[in-house]
C-alpha cells in the first residue's frame, strides 16, 4: 500500500481537532477499581461529558458485565441529550455486542487506539480527581457505602 510522503496531510482531522469540534456531543466512559475496608474490589463506572466536563453518570458494582454496562449507558444517554459519540477504551467489557447495542441508542462508538492513554484523557483525569479528592480521604465499607459517597461527591463536583 502506498503511503503519503512525509509532511503531506492525510486529509482527515487530528484526534485533538475532532475532540474540540465535537466536544458538546461527546461522552467518555471508563472503569476504575476501589477497595473497601474489607479488601473487596469494587468497580466504579464513570461517564463524563466532554463539553461541560460534567459527570453524567457514576455507579458501582462488584461484578461488571456487558449487560450492566449497557444499562448504565442507557441511563447516561437518556432521552437523547444531543450526545452523538461515546469514547471508551479497549477493555474486555466493551465487546462488539455492547458496541452494537450502544449504536442502537443512536450514539457512535469511538474506541481509543491501542496503547494511547491520552485518547481518553478527560475521563482518566476525572478518575484521578475522584481518587485524590474523595477516595483518598474515605475508606468505603461496602458497595452501598461507596455508592452513597460517590453520589454526594458527584453533586459537589458538578456544582463546582
Amino acid at each position: 500500500m502506498p503511503t503519503s510522503p512525509p509532511g503531506v496531510p492525510r486529509g482527515d482531522q487530528h484526534w485533538s481537532t475532532f475532540l474540540k469540534n465535537h466536544a458538546k456531543a461527546i461522552l467518555a466512559c471508563d472503569f476504575f477499581v476501589a477497595v473497601t475496608a474489607t479488601f473487596r474490589m469494587l468497580y466504579v463506572f464513570v461517564v463524563i461529558e466532554h463539553g461541560t466536563r460534567r459527570l453524567a453518570h457514576v455507579n458501582v458494582t462488584a461484578h461488571p458485565s456487558a449487560d450492566w454496562t449497557l444499562q448504565q449507558l442507557r441511563e447516561a444517554v437518556g432521552d437523547g441529550d444531543g450526545h452523538g459519540y461515546l469514547i471508551h477504551d479497549r477493555d474486555q467489557i466493551f465487546s462488539r455486542h455492547l458496541d452494537e447495542s450502544i449504536k442502537g441508542l443512536g450514539v457512535a462508538v469511538l474506541r481509543s487506539p491501542v496503547a494511547s492513554p491520552k485518547a481518553n484523557a478527560i475521563c482518566e483525569r476525572v478518575i484521578g480527581t475522584i481518587r485524590r479528592e474523595c477516595l483518598d480521604w474515605m475508606i468505603p465499607v461496602s458497595e452501598v457505602h461507596l455508592r452513597s459517597i460517590l453520589t454526594a461527591w458527584v453533586t459537589h463536583y458538578n456544582r463546582g
